[in-house]
């Protein structure tokens, strides 16, 4: 006989709930991470291109 579901067994909607926000806030993390990390890129350039003319 299999041991009842436990908060992290995986199968309890306690665990999948919690996975689906965790996912959820490690995309909304990488592509805030990205989009500064874009914006930072585009301001180095600027600066680099300013300072070469």
């Amino acid at each position: 006989m299999a041991p009842p579901a436990g908060p992290y067994s995986g199968t309890s909607g306690l665990a999948l709930v919690a996975r689906a926000s965790a996912f959820t806030v490690g995309l909304v993390y990488g592509s805030l991470k990205l989009s500064y990390l874009k914006a930072k890129a585009k301001s180095l350039k600027k600066a680099e291109a300013k300072a070469h003319h």
